[in-house]
């Protein structure tokens, strides 16, 4: 009974919705980020997926934020509750003459789990699930063919259940979750859950990181 209390506890503390947020004061980017292009995803806790892309050269900027759900509006509250719908997101300002939208597909497969419904790792609910949100038939295009050909090669042991759909609106998320982890290195989810993400995509594609 103790064991499974204690699992019933290690697996909390290691979930990003019950992580300590610590709410770290972080200020929204001041930087100009008009002559980017902008796409969108969701693929777990946002603060592991921001410190993903953030690392890939030609990504500019990334936010985190909320996307996918009916509500008119998002917080950290709501959503994780599941009541909005919406999926935690992340808005990747990047620059195409380095970096383009196939590339930052490839990214976003290569970096997590797209088969498991609702969760990643210890994080469970629709807040977790895997979207991308196209722009354009030509991004949806892209993903769809992208799709097709993990699917078709068995990259992975399960089907893809990723949500491609129309972007409706992105949501930023509060403060304190930009670059929480940068920011927040010490905490106990990000030591165990993205640190050990990042480094296991920087591994698997060394030729798309900055220097």
């Amino acid at each position: 009974m103790k064991n499974f209390l204690f699992l019933c506890m290690l697996s909390l503390l290691l979930s990003c919705s019950h992580s300590n947020a610590g709410h770290a004061e972080a200020q929204k980017s001041d930087k100009d980020l008009s002559g980017y292009s902008k796409a969108y995803f969701a693929s777990g806790c946002f603060w592991c997926v921001e410190a993903i892309f953030e690392s890939v050269k030609g990504v500019e900027e990334v936010i985190s934020g909320y996307s996918g759900g009916d509500a008119k509006k998002a917080n950290y509250g709501e959503v994780s509750s599941a009541r909005t719908k919406h999926a935690e997101a992340v808005e990747v300002y990047y620059d195409p003459n380095i970096v383009d939208y196939p590339t930052l597909i490839k990214v976003f497969f290569g970096s997590h789990d797209p088969t498991t419904p609702n969760q990643q790792g210890n994080d469970r609910g629709p807040q977790y699930r895997s979207v991308i949100f196209y722009q354009s038939p030509e991004e949806k295009g892209v993903a769809e063919a992208y799709m097709a050909t993990l699917t078709a090669d068995a990259v992975f042991p399960a089907p893809i259940v990723t949500e491609l759909v129309p972007l409706k609106a992105f949501y930023p998320a509060e403060d304190y979750h930009q670059n929480y982890e940068r920011r927040n290195p010490t905490n106990p989810y990000v030591q165990a859950v993205s640190i050990p993400r990042l480094k296991r995509f920087q591994a698997k594609f060394p030729e798309l990181l900055k220097e």
